[in-house]
Formats: C-alpha cells, sequence, structure tokens
C-alpha cells in the first residue's frame, strides 16, 4: 500500500518539526541531508529508526517540543537495558485518546458499556489507554488494574461488567478461574478487548468459551502512542489501522525493501501527527502482512493481518531457523492439548536442545501423545524436540504476560 499524497503532506511536516526541534532524529536527518520529502521516492530514502534509537535518546532526547508542552512521559515495558521514554502532548494524549475510542467503537462497544481495565497502569502505556478511550466514548470504565483476581470477579458480578480489557494471558488465567468456580451464569460479559502479546486459535477459542465473549486483538505499542492504533472487527478479518495518524509499511526484515500487499514481512510505523515524539519509520519487529481490498465489516480503514511473531524472536536450533509461531502451529493441530506450552532450549553434552511442555487433557496417553508431537515438529519444521506432556493446568498462568520461551543458552 504506497503512500498517498495527503499522508506525504503530514510526513514532511513532521520532518519538518524533527529538523527545527534539532532533537536527536532531527540532527540524524540533518546529517543525512534530508530536510523534506516530496516523492515516495524521498519517502523511501528516509533512514529508519529503532528501539536502540529510543535508548540512545534517554531520557527526554526523542523530544520534538518545548518541555513546557510535555504533559505526561510513558515507559516501554522492557526489563532490560536503558529504559525507552516516551513524552507526549496535550494533543497527542487527546489523539491516542480519540483511537482508542474508535477501536471501541469498531468493536461494537457503546456508552451504555461497563468496561473493566485489567492491564497495567503507571509508566506502562496500557491501562491508562484503555480507560482514556472509554471516558472518550462515555462508557464507565473501572479501572482495576492487574492481578487480585477474586476481586476481580466480585466486580464483574457485582458491577455486571459487559467489556473486559486483558492481555491474552489474564483473559485466560480469568477464563480457567470462571469454569472453575462454574460462575459464567453470574457474569454480564460480552466482548473481549485483547492485547500486548500474539496468542493463537486454541487459546483464543478458551477464552471466548470460558468468558462467554467475543474477542477483538487490540494493537499498539508505547513508542507509538500506546494499544489503540489498530484492533480487529466483528469480521474477524484482520486489524484496522488508523491511516489518518498512521502509516504503516510492511518490509522485507532482512532487507529493508518493501514486500507486495499479501505478503508477510515487519511492520514499520511513520507516525503522521504526532508533536512530542514523531518516529519516521520506525521498525516494531512486529510480522504481519497488509490485507489487500474491502473488508465486510464495512470500515474504510485499512488491515494488516493478526500479528505472526517478531523477527527477532526467531531462536536457531540445530542449523534450523524457528520461529515460536511455527511451534504454535503444529500443538494446535492436537485437539486434546491446551492453548499452554512452554519452549526450552539448552545447550547440552556439545548440542543443543529444544524441550516442548504441553498441556493435556488427559484424554490420550502422555507418552504416545509426546510422541505423536515430536513426530510432527520433526516432519514440518526440520528437527526433533524433546516433548514433555503435563497435567492441564501445570504450567503457570500470569497476569501480565506469559513468557513461554526461555533460551536458556543465554541465560
Amino acid at each position: 500500500m504506497r503512500i498517498n499524497e495527503s499522508q506525504l503532506k503530514l510526513v514532511n511536516d513532521q520532518i519538518q518539526r524533527l529538523v527545527a526541534s534539532g532533537n536527536y532524529f532531527g540532527r540524524r536527518l540533518q546529517e543525512a541531508g534530508v530536510t523534506e520529502v516530496r516523492t515516495v521516492e524521498d519517502f523511501l530514502a528516509l533512514p529508519f529508526s529503532e528501539k536502540e534509537d529510543l535508548r540512545n535518546c534517554y531520557p527526554l532526547g526523542a523530544s520534538a517540543v518545548d518541555e513546557r508542552q510535555i504533559v505526561r512521559i510513558h515507559s516501554s515495558s522492557g526489563t532490560t537495558g536503558t529504559p525507552v521514554i516516551i513524552p507526549y502532548t496535550e494533543k497527542d494524549v487527546d489523539d491516542w485518546a480519540e483511537q482508542f475510542r474508535r477501536c471501541y467503537e469498531l468493536a461494537g462497544i457503546t456508552s451504555e458499556d461497563r468496561i473493566q481495565i485489567t492491564p497495567g497502569y503507571g509508566l506502562w502505556t496500557a491501562g491508562i489507554g484503555f480507560q482514556a478511550g472509554a471516558e472518550k466514548l462515555g462508557a464507565m470504565a473501572v479501572p482495576m488494574g492487574p492481578g487480585n483476581t477474586e476481586k476481580q470477579l466480585q466486580f464483574m458480578v457485582d458491577l455486571q461488567t459487559t467489556v473486559i480489557g486483558a492481555t491474552s494471558s489474564y483473559a485466560l488465567l480469568l477464563a480457567e478461574e470462571v469454569e472453575r468456580r462454574g460462575m459464567l451464569g453470574e457474569l454480564a460479559l460480552r466482548k473481549g478487548v485483547i492485547g500486548s502479546e500474539r496468542w493463537g486459535k486454541v487459546m483464543r477459542e478458551r477464552v471466548k468459551a470460558g468468558l462467554g465473549i467475543q474477542v477483538y486483538d487490540i494493537y499498539g505499542l508505547t513508542e507509538v502512542y500506546g494499544p489503540g492504533i489498530g484492533i480487529s472487527c466483528g469480521a474477524e478479518s484482520g486489524m484496522h489501522y488508523w491511516d489518518d495518524y498512521l502509516y504503516i509499511e510492511i518490509l522485507d526484515p532482512a532487507t529493508g525493501e518493501p514486500v507486495p500487499d499479501g505478503e508477510w514481512g515487519e511492520i514499520v510505523i511513520t507516525t503522521l501527527v504526532k508533536e512530542a515524539a514523531p518516529l519516521i519509520r520506525f521498525r516494531t519487529h512486529d510480522l504481519s502482512r497488509i490485507i489487500p481490498g474491502e473488508c465486510p465489516c464495512g470500515s474504510p480503514f485499512p488491515r494488516i493481518d493478526a500479528l505472526h511473531g517478531r523477527s527477532d524472536d526467531m531462536v536457531k536450533i540445530k542449523g534450523v531457523n524457528v520461529f515460536p509461531r511455527q511451534i504454535e502451529e503444529v500443538l494446535q493441530d492436537f485437539p486434546q492439548l491446551s492453548s499452554e506450552y512452554q519452549i526450552r532450549i539448552s545447550h547440552l553434552e556439545g548440542r543443543d536442545t529444544m524441550r516442548i511442555y504441553v498441556e493435556t487433557d488427559g484424554t490420550q496417553d502422555f507418552l504416545d501423545l509426546a510422541d505423536a508431537v515430536s513426530d510432527e515438529v520433526k516432519r514440518r519444521i526440520g528437527f526433533t524436540p524433546l516433548v514433555k506432556v503435563v497435567e492441564l493446568g501445570v504450567l503457570p498462568r500470569s497476569e501480565k504476560k506469559t513468557r513461554r520461551v526461555f533460551d536458556e543458552r543465554y541465560e
């Protein structure tokens, strides 16, 4: 999907803002001799930006406005290295809330709904993004934050919450707890807005059934406003994104060259109207594709597919490049397995070994099932893992994001 004339003008405005500010990215553009963009070719010649650039900006070197215009900062949820701090102006905060309001609206959520917000607050963008969008919509926000499952369930019942906002990991934990207690009939839930991590078909179906809801994938990242820059619709045919706020490219992660619409690659985002911290051609490392054509839901906004993983998720095992998504796709073909799995890679006796832990409902012998999963991974991906089958509920659940891949060769 080529950048259009109105988007190109907005990008040029962003370039002018950055150069005039003399911030980290403005200086980089000046050093590259870039002061304006007039054509598609000019745009494609612009340098990429990366998360590492934002770390180099710490604390406020990414700001393109006077410090007195900054009304808020957020920081990415990463746990290693220098933090990434993103400043926001009053307009940035309002623009983000408007994008999130659109997300709720596209999901069929109205001012009559009661939205229980379980993601974290504070420096992380999740909780406050869900809340600002709800308030912009005129819905009732119930800002629970993460954890305290007992109280979460109490409020769902007592307030008759109709919408839940959550990470997929916590949505699963809640669904399993509702099932365990047999309390689905006490709930008024009808929709779930789920984000923060990729999740597969099996997990999605468990959450839908366990909570009795329709689910919608929310997309976003701290560096680019936060959650709310895109959402899936009732047609379940990809995620719509707001192309009056963002321009999205899909590039080959190895070459940095654009790929045709419909082909998988890395999401690269350019902000079109952001004031405090504009980003030009920001490499997200998220893998998706542009879905061409009109959506059955009727929305005019363009679509990307559900995330396929991350370009930096890849691990090399026995000479084979493997993405966690590939393992997940194999596991989904075994209906007796739950959605939860854990991958551990270690170096033993001079060779790399992958162990896959999976949960089962107990309808098949554990050893036979382990052999079948191992054989299928070998057939489809090209190496033989060690598979350990455990009882349902043994693998850890999380109130935030669930870590599923542990590369112990580097820990």
